[in-house]
């Protein structure tokens, strides 16, 4: 049986750190598109493309960073990562074309993809199920302050001393963070590892194939996905549609756009807080997690047409609705995905990333392309609603009984297990 860590709390929070930096480099660029865009001459198709890039190796790497953190030390793997999504936000600050831009954002999101994997490997191992949601709803409320922070703060910093000494600072300047990890984290965490550091074949859980072959899999797939679809059009494009559409000045964008995020990171930890209380009562957990990942897909969903509405304050009202409805989601979405995996988090978690965040690569070219053509954000916000209503659809038709080797699951509260899931 795993041993369970004295406490997982500091652990969360280092770790919740480093979340708001990874959040913060990956939607840096969206802050600095009005700036970068205008100098360097790119067309909304291009900007698009820029935007969507670093979703390209972001979900191409995500199943071997799910096999990774599986298969050997997660801190040291994490650590990785994080030196080299680094690495590349600083040296975006030498790029001098459309070319070189992409490339550094392909780095990015290759360094990014140990992400998530990790966390879930991470709070598999170190929280009881009834605690779960929670931790989930911290760390994804950290990948909403850290957006909120960058491009408030971007704001301001590329208003004063322009978008390059920004890269530069929130790059290599990160890279403060590891010594921390690499001395506070434990060297390994609760679990069976060989002498070489890998884990051992008996705590690995299930393989591929009997991942690929459950319907339930599938469902957290094409659910996640939809939610990343809406998800990353805001934010990659909102930043945009606020300065062009409705005349904010890049203050005012950052302000407005704090705000909303802020409001999501407030609603994923209300939501967390809450299904934890719930799933503490009750049995049937996943299906206590599924009904909070449809219901904030719908209330999103119902919102977003009414997001580029005329009357200014339709429109504001819509994207505070719009934002809670995210964070209801996600403030289960991957405690849903830990309570049916179990030892595979890891490779779960990787093919489930993987597959959502191709929603992060049609998104932002998608909507370049629509604007581009239609002249306005209507058509792109009405796609987006339809997919989040198909993502609604997949949990509901999609997610049935637990995965096999989950139905004989250890008891409630035990670390790396949770009480057999029913849909």
């Amino acid at each position: 049986m795993p041993r369970r860590a004295a406490s997982p709390w500091p652990l969360l929070a280092l770790l919740s750190f480093s979340v708001v930096i990874n959040y913060l480099d990956r939607s840096n660029l969206s802050a600095a598109a009005p700036l970068l865009s205008k100098e360097m001459a790119l067309s909304d198709s291009e900007l698009g493309l820029l935007l969507s890039s670093f979703f390209w190796t972001y979900a191409l790497c995500q199943i071997l960073a799910g096999w990774v953190v599986d298969r050997f030390n997660v801190v040291l793997a994490y650590a990785a990562g994080f030196a080299v999504w680094s690495l590349a936000t600083g040296a975006i600050a030498f790029a001098h074309g459309f070319a070189a831009l992409v490339m550094m954002r392909l780095v990015l999101g290759a360094g990014e993809s140990v992400a998530f994997p990790a966390y879930s490997k991470i709070l598999v191992r170190a929280f009881p199920e009834h605690e779960r949601g929670m931790a989930n709803s911290i760390l994804d409320a950290c990948t909403k302050l850290g957006p909120a922070f960058g491009v408030y703060f971007a704001a301001w910093f590329m208003q004063e001393f322009g978008w390059r000494p920004f890269f530069l600072a929130t790059g290599f300047g990160a890279l403060a963070w590891l010594p921390f990890w690499l001395r506070y984290a434990p060297a390994q965490l609760p679990g069976s590892h060989s002498e070489d550091g890998s884990e051992a074949a008996s705590a690995r859980g299930p393989g591929w194939r009997e991942l690929l072959s459950s319907r339930t899999v599938w469902a957290t797939f094409l659910g996640l996905f939809c939610h990343n679809y809406n998800w990353y059009l805001l934010l990659t494009w909102l930043p945009t549609i606020l300065v062009r559409e409705r005349g904010f000045t890049m203050a005012g964008m950052g302000a407005w756009n704090a705000t909303l995020l802020t409001v999501t990171a407030a609603a994923t930890l209300a939501a967390g807080w809450i299904s934890d209380r719930l799933a503490a009562r009750t049995q049937d957990v996943a299906r206590l997690r599924r009904g909070f990942l449809i219901t904030g897909l719908l209330f999103t969903a119902a919102a977003m047409p009414f997001t580029v509405a005329g009357p200014p304050w339709v429109s504001a009202v819509s994207l505070l609705a719009a934002f809670t409805g995210i964070g209801i989601y996600v403030s289960n979405c991957w405690a849903f995905t830990q309570t049916l995996a179990g030892a595979a988090a890891g490779r779960w978690t990787g093919m489930q990333n993987a597959f959502a965040n191709l929603g992060g690569v049609i998104a932002p070219a998608l909507t370049g392309f629509l604007v581009e053509r239609t002249g306005q954000f209507l058509a792109a916000v009405l796609t987006s609603s339809a997919v989040l209503l198909a993502g609604a659809a997949s949990y509901f038709l999609l997610a049935g009984p637990p995965p096999a080797y989950r139905r004989q699951a250890a008891p409630l509260g035990e670390p790396g297990t949770g009480s057999p899931p029913a849909s």
